[in-house]
């Protein structure tokens, strides 16, 4: 860069002013030297440079290009979040396998005739879930658990075009930093591995299962890949773009902080692993087993809680221990929020700081509200999917609480 913005200092050297970096219209009054013609290598502005290069932007995206990218990652992570909502409806009215089978572009045209839904009707027929549990279904009912899932596909597709249709402009107008392309890339390879390991999952539960005498469903350990990879994208899109859009503070480095800042961390940690474990209470359908709180049942440990062998089933097949396990990643959850609620009253701390603290607590106080109302009335389809709603609100209220402690780069 020197060289093309100094090419002819040596040159110039002993003259009575030197002229770099001028507009080419500058007055000759304004210096005595004569105005010779730029050789091949020489520029007059930086935009020239620029130009010449064949590059044409700043290597570096503008605080304007930031902001945009910032809320383009904003909506993503809406879109992702909507995936969720939705596909938890879907799990709920056990929707998820009314489609049995699976095309990028097939499938986005739904039946429109009487004599095309009465094939995907006999499509659907051919499947454990119609044999066993569904036998008696009519075509009208056919019809709503199919849109159900037709309308969660949908809105994936949608969601990989929120991602990769802008990211691919803002990667041509150059409004990307170099290590924002690697993030860009690593969430555009994310939806797409999400919308196959979504179908993955749905094949799990259209398997027949000669040695099994329970209902057809998803696996519970796809399910959970499925949820958990959702998850990360939903993170790393609203980190990201919380990261562009809020200015950082200028916290000082004290210790107090420090032990904050870590606790913070454990703590959304700690409330991503609740959210996951959650999936495999909706695959084993755990919410139905023991219906009372604080007790499960009688007794506070029930006598079911190990009796699958090896010991470590128990933790992943047996809906006992995994709603046992949900209820107490749930208290424990709702502990650590507390905590650091108080914690962070000890420093002083901005404003957006103390309303992000606050937040944070009055979610997860109404996320237990919200779960323990839904396992006291067995599970209704409203109130589970607002329970499944406000465990993405209080992730998200952790990763902001996260984000507002971030430690500033010197």
């Amino acid at each position: 860069m020197q060289r093309l913005l100094f090419p002819p200092f040596r040159a110039l050297k002993g003259r009575q002013c030197l002229q770099l970096l001028a507009p080419r219209a500058a007055p000759r009054a304004q210096c005595d030297c004569i105005r010779r013609p730029l050789r091949p290598g020489q520029y007059s502005t930086i935009s020239e440079v620029a130009l010449q290069s064949g590059r044409g932007t700043v290597s570096l995206p503008s605080k304007a290009a930031e902001r945009v990218v910032g809320r383009w990652l904003l909506v993503c992570s809406g879109t992702v979040a909507g995936a969720v909502i939705l596909g938890g409806v879907t799990r709920l009215t056990e929707s998820g396998l009314s489609m049995v089978d699976w095309h990028l572009i097939k499938e986005m045209k739904p039946p429109t005739s009487q004599e095309e839904w009465e094939a995907e009707f006999q499509r659907y027929q051919q499947f454990p879930e119609f044999k066993i549990l569904n036998h008696d279904m009519t075509l009208t009912e056919f019809k709503f658990i199919w849109y159900m899932e037709y309308s969660h596909r949908m809105w994936g597709r949608l969601v990989g075009l929120a991602y990769i249709l802008p990211a691919a402009y803002f990667w041509r107008k150059g409004w990307l930093s170099r290590g924002m392309k690697g993030r860009v890339l690593a969430l555009c390879g994310l939806v797409c591995f999400q919308g196959l390991l979504g179908w993955y999952m749905v094949k799990s539960g259209l398997e027949e299962k000669p040695d099994s005498h329970d209902i057809p469903r998803v696996s519970q350990y796809r399910l959970a890949a499925h949820l958990g990879s959702a998850l990360v994208l939903y993170c790393a899109s609203l980190w990201t773009s919380l990261s562009l859009l809020l200015p950082p503070h200028k916290l000082p480095e004290t210790r107090a902080l420090l032990w904050l800042r870590r606790f913070a961390h454990g703590t959304a940690g700690l409330v991503f692993l609740t959210a996951l474990s959650g999936a495999f209470v909706a695959g084993l359908d755990a919410g139905l087993v023991y219906n009372s709180f604080p007790k499960m049942g009688d007794s506070w440990i029930p006598e079911d809680l190990f009796t699958f062998s090896p010991i470590l089933r128990n933790v992943f097949e047996n809906p006992t221990t995994v709603q046992f396990d949900h209820r107490i990643l749930g208290i424990t959850s709702v502990t650590a929020v507390t905590v650091l609620y108080f914690l962070s009253r000890r420093i002083p701390l901005p404003r957006r700081t103390k309303m992000a603290a606050v937040t944070l607590l009055a979610l997860a106080y109404t996320q237990v509200g919200l779960g323990i109302s839904t396992l006291l009335m067995y599970v209704p389809t409203p109130l589970a999917a607002t329970h499944q709603s406000g465990s993405l609100a209080l992730l998200t209220g952790a990763l902001w609480l996260m984000n507002e402690l971030r430690r500033v780069p010197k």
